[in-house]
C-alpha cells in the first residue's frame, strides 16, 4: 500500500523532477502512515533516492525501454503499482509523463490530476490544489477513484532532503508492446534543458535577426541557464522549435525567467507564469510583459545585456 512514484532519467541520471516528485511521494506518505516506492527505469545511483525519501526502489533493467515509449512504460508502471497494491501514483510533469499518465490511468482504472502545486489538504477524502486556466487560477480538486494518480508541476514543491536510505530491489515487468518504434533521437548535447533549468534565458523578435543570439548565449552561459525564444522567433527559424516557450511551446518553470525583447503577448506569459522571479528588458515602458515581471529594465538590449554579462563576470570572479 506504498505510495508509488515514477522517477524519470535520461541516460541514467535522474532528473531534478525525479528528486521532486519523490519528495512530494514522502509528504502524501508521511499523511497516509506509509512508505514510498520509486519505480526506475535503466537508472544509476538509485540507493541516492532515499535522501529525498523513497523506502524501496523497483529497479527495472531492460534494453527494449532504452528510448521512451509511453505505452510501454505505463504497462511498466503499471505492472509495479499493482505488484505494490498503490492507491496513489505520483509523476512529474514532463512531456513524457504527460504522454503517459492517461495510458496508465486507464490501465489502473484510476483518476488523474495534473498541475499540482501543493501536498494534498486532505487524503480522506484525498483533495489536491492544481493549476488552471493557464496557472491564472487554483482548483482544489478531489480525486475519488479507487487509484489516484497525481501529476506534480515542477518547480512547485522543491527538494525536501530526509536522510533516508532505500532498499534497492530488481523488478522485471511484463510490458505491453506498442506498435510503434523510435528509429532515431536527436537531442542537443553539453546544454541545460529547459525543462531542467533553475535560470531560463529567453528572447524575441526585439534582437533583430539569428545573427545577434552571441550575447543571449553568452549570458545564459554566465549564469548557467537554458537559452529559449518566443513563437515569432522560432517560426522565423531564428532558434530551434525546441526553444519555443509558451503555452503553444515548451512550459517553464524556472525559478528565474530573462525575458530579452519580448513584448509578452499572453501565449507566451501563459506558458511562463509558473516561474517564481521573472526579469523583464525591454525598449518599450508599455510592453505587458512589464504587468506580469517582478523587475523590469526599459532599455536596448545591445546596451543593457552587454553590461549585464560584465558585472556577473566581475561578481562571479570576486566571489570564485
Amino acid at each position: 500500500m506504498s505510495v508509488l512514484v515514477y522517477t524519470e532519467s535520461e541516460k541514467g541520471k535522474f532528473k531534478k523532477a525525479a528528486l521532486e516528485v519523490v519528495s512530494y511521494a514522502k509528504a502524501i506518505a508521511d499523511q497516509m502512515g506509509t512508505t514510498v516506492t520509486a519505480v526506475t527505469i535503466n537508472a544509476d545511483n538509485e540507493d541516492s533516492l532515499g535522501n529525498y525519501g523513497a523506502a524501496r526502489v523497483l529497479s527495472i533493467k531492460d534494453d527494449a525501454l532504452n528510448t521512451f515509449n509511453a505505452k510501454k512504460y505505463a504497462s511498466a508502471i503499471e505492472n509495479a503499482a499493482k505488484n505494490e497494491g498503490s492507491k496513489v501514483v505520483v509523476v512529474s510533469a514532463s512531456a513524457d509523463s504527460k504522454y503517459l499518465a492517461p495510458l496508465l490511468a486507464v490501465g489502473l482504472e484510476a483518476g488523474y490530476v495534473s498541475n499540482v502545486v501543493e501536498a494534498p489538504s486532505s487524503v480522506s477524502p484525498f483533495t489536491v490544489k492544481r493549476s488552471a486556466f493557464t496557472n491564472k487560477a487554483f482548483a482544489n480538486t478531489e480525486i475519488t477513484t479507487d487509484v489516484k494518480i497525481v501529476g506534480l508541476s515542477n518547480n512547485s514543491f522543491g527538494l525536501v532532503e530526509s536522510g533516508g536510505t532505500a532498499t534497492i530491489e530488481d523488478f522485471s515487468p511484463t510490458v505491453s508492446e506498442s506498435g510503434v518504434s523510435v528509429e532515431s533521437v536527436d537531442k542537443a548535447a553539453d546544454k541545460v534543458t529547459i525543462a531542467d533549468a533553475e535560470t531560463v534565458v529567453s528572447a524575441g523578435r526585439g534582437l533583430k535577426g539569428p545573427e545577434n543570439w552571441g550575447m543571449i548565449e553568452e549570458l545564459a552561459e554566465v549564469l548557467g541557464a537554458a537559452t529559449a525564444c518566443s513563437k515569432p522567433v522560432s517560426d522565423l527559424g531564428w532558434r530551434p522549435h525546441g526553444e519555443h516557450v509558451g503555452q503553444t511551446g515548451k512550459p517553464v518553470a524556472s525559478n528565474l525567467y530573462i525575458a530579452i525583447g519580448i513584448s509578452g503577448a499572453i501565449q507566451h506569459l501563459a506558458g511562463i507564469n509558473s516561474s517564481k522571479v521573472k526579469v523583464v528588458i525591454n525598449t518599450d515602458p508599455e510592453a505587458p510583459f512589464f504587468k506580469a515581471a517582478d523587475y523590469g529594465v526599459v532599455g536596448d538590449a545591445f546596451v543593457v545585456v552587454p553590461q549585464l554579462i560584465e558585472k556577473l563576470k566581475a561578481f562571479k570572479a570576486q566571489n570564485a
